[in-house]
């Protein structure tokens, strides 16, 4: 009988609607991966090994950085909690939701749950949970768990989803994804909006002021953990990084390895729980730290697993999973692992047992692809390896654990590498074995009638095995040594007199500058550039000619209302003058509101990024509900990049702080960008 593993990846492979899909994937991602990273100031290489230590020493001193954080994060407001493993985590969230008689929860994107079954748990208990990301909602209404790390939905034609939005939420049948996008905005705003809980997860914990880091595009995610009162951020134990600055360097990789940008349009740093005279902002922030077996896998072959940072870039980039999908990761008994890909394939037999899913270690080439597309440089396909050779322990009839070798194949296939294995080992048996097989050869071939070797192993069903060489490489070698000795001689005459004349091509693209050296401009210069690469829009005025630029806006769309930062919190005046010429101004959340008016704190040239604090008067939901966003932002507060805001007084005493990089948007359907999502589709930055 074939196994549950084998029977999704026939599958798989006979679906062509899945087989585009994943081809458009893979070829977008890489692309967009390769386009983001020519954009760093420094060497890509350099920067990998800087990830690479910082995320190594988190995983060393673990203990440290955790107790660090959990004391700072509980000093700053956050009620912590630590869960052991996963019915532990589901226990507390069930807690916190009945003794705040939750009975909706909006949920942004977070692995650990999926990974702690948080949803099924929460449903049994009578408690409604929705998926707000947009390729996480979708997989949501059609039964379905997330085929990608990244991009939930990947699986899917823009054709299935449309006949899923008409079947679940009753819109005419639509394969229009801008149409599509947009009904989701509107069943998801009353979501936000009534949910008694947001639950989110977190992307990275800074040990040195205990707070949380979450990146999303959309604007779910700023939603879930602003609007409702309570908010409950579920957070893997190693996701830490020890200072602002490794977290500026684990945000310039991150998004560009994920989904190809600079920055994702929202990037939320929350300390705690909102203050007296803030108007937004959970009041209570619940943070659940979930071991569920991580700390067992330190120290351990497959310590450096713990080291990923879940961009989903090995995924892109891997040839197995862009035919088969993340679907067809399960285990022995059939279930999904949350996990797919290079990653999830060493990850999940740590994690979740090697005996279900130890076999996925098989489901790889070694190419080596995945390594060189990991932003923190983790050695995969060694990670593989050793799941393969047994390095992950199972527990054993008597109570002890003992290793498992060859997890995932035939008994077959391991009693075969065993026996080559003991040839390989003497150079006269390996040499005579080569003989017999060559001797042979004639007579082989996988699918003749007298082979059983598709049969016993499945080899031969896709692929065929290789004809022994009629002769060893020892004898090649030396039968072209003659040829080699006379090639090379020619190659140096050749070497030498082009060392001699050097044609005019070959010395210019030595001297020449590389194409993408571009001059120096000024950090506003950059960050308008930055911004209308993002489809933001960006306005130079001074500060006598601001009122009347906003009031221009405010007109060509027909706009008689605003919500907007209290009067002392924007330029002097500036509300005044508004008022003056009819505009209503509501200093308060107004969810019917169409545009919203705040300052910032700072910019990013880099980026295109605004830096956007809560305090009091300076509400967060101004620049996260309407559809508009103004920003009012001085161009003395533009600095060139994201680590030199991160020290300012501002963001650091905030309690929460959003970065800010034009419209919400996604690609979750078909990898086709869309602008306007649970954020505004508009953003228009006023540098005064």
């Amino acid at each position: 009988m074939s196994s549950p593993f084998r029977t999704q990846i026939r599958k798989s492979l006979a679906d062509p609607d899945l087989q585009a899909a994943l081809d458009t994937n893979a070829e977008r991602r890489i692309a967009a991966r390769r386009t983001a990273f020519a954009s760093l100031p420094e060497d890509l290489d350099t920067l990998r090994q800087r990830a690479h230590a910082v995320r190594a020493g988190v995983i060393a001193n673990h203990e440290r950085y955790l107790n660090e954080f959990i004391t700072n994060a509980e000093r700053n407001g956050f009620i912590i909690h630590r869960a052991a493993d996963a019915a532990e985590a589901r226990r507390i969230v069930l807690e916190i939701a009945k003794v705040h008689g939750a009975h909706l929860i909006a949920k942004s994107k977070t692995m650990v749950s999926e990974e702690i079954g948080l949803n099924r748990a929460l449903e049994a208990e009578g408690i409604r949970a929705v998926e707000t990301d947009l390729g996480e909602y979708i997989v949501q209404l059609r039964g379905e768990p997330p085929s990608h790390i990244i991009t939930p939905a990947v699986h899917l034609r823009r054709q299935q989803v449309g006949e899923t939005f008409h079947e679940k939420l009753g819109i005419p049948l639509t394969d229009d994804i801008p149409v599509m996008t947009d009904a989701a905005r509107a069943a998801l705003r009353e979501t936000f909006l009534s949910a008694e809980i947001g639950l989110s997860g977190v992307n990275f914990g800074v040990a040195e002021d205990g707070a949380i880091c979450i990146v999303t595009n959309e604007g779910n995610g700023r939603m879930v953990t602003t609007v409702p009162p309570v908010h409950i951020a579920l957070m893997g134990i190693e996701r830490l990084a020890p200072t602002y600055d490794d977290l500026a360097l684990l945000l310039a990789l991150l998004p560009r390895s994920a989904t190809g940008q600079k920055i994702t349009v929202y990037t939320q740093i929350i300390r705690g729980p909102r203050r007296a005279g803030e108007l937004d902002g959970a009041q209570e922030r619940h943070l659940v730290l979930v071991d569920d077996g991580r700390s067992a896998i330190r120290g351990t072959p497959l310590n450096d697993a713990l080291m990923c940072i879940r961009c989903g870039a090995c995924l892109n980039a891997c040839p197995i999973f862009r035919e088969i999908g993340g679907h067809a990761y399960v285990g022995a008994d059939g279930t999904h692992t949350p996990y797919p890909g290079p990653i999830g394939s060493a990850l999940s037999p740590a994690l979740f047992g090697v005996e279900n899913f130890g076999h996925l270690s098989q489901a790889c080439t070694i190419c080596g692809f995945c390594k060189e597309n990991c932003p923190v440089d983790i050695d995969l396909p060694n990670l593989l390896l050793r799941v393969r050779a047994g390095k992950v322990e199972t527990p054993s009839e008597d109570g002890g654990r003992k290793p498992e070798e060859g997890v995932g194949l035939p008994w077959t296939v391991r009693w075969g590498l065993r026996g080559f294995a003991w040839f390989a080992a003497d150079p006269r048996r390996f040499a005579a074995a080569q003989k017999v097989a060559a001797a042979l050869g004639h007579l082989w071939s996988p699918r003749a009638p007298w082979m059983s070797l598709p049969a016993l192993t499945g080899w031969g069903y896709s692929k065929d095995f290789p004809r022994p060489a009629a002769k060893t490489f020892h004898e090649r070698w030396e039968e072209r040594a003659g040829d080699r000795e006379a090639g090379d001689r020619d190659t140096g005459e050749k070497e030498a007199g082009n060392r001699v004349t050097g044609s005019k091509d070959t010395v210019s693209s030595v001297l020449r500058p590389p194409s993408s050296v571009s001059p120096l401009s000024s950090p506003a210069s950059r960050f308008q550039r930055e911004l209308e690469a993002l489809s933001g829009t960006f306005i130079r005025c001074s500060a006598d000619e601001l009122a009347a630029r906003v009031l221009a806006i405010l007109g060509e769309r027909g706009v008689e209302a605003v919500m907007a930062w209290a009067d002392d919190a924007l330029p002097a005046g500036l509300a005044e003058s508004l008022r003056v010429a009819g505009i209503t101004i509501y200093n308060e959340p107004r969810p019917e509101i169409r545009v919203g008016i705040t300052g910032a704190a700072a910019g990013i040239a880099e980026t295109g990024t605004l830096v956007i604090p809560s305090g009091a008067g300076k509400f967060q939901s101004a620049s996260l509900l309407p559809e508009i966003h103004l920003a009012i932002l001085r161009e003395a507060d533009i600095y060139p990049r994201m680590a030199d805001v991160l020290h300012l007084p501002e963001v650091r005493e905030a309690d929460a702080v959003a970065l800010v990089s034009g419209p919400s948007r996604t690609a979750d359907i078909e990898m086709t960008l869309t602008i306007g999502v649970h954020g505004p589709g508009e953003v228009i930055v006023f540098c005064v």
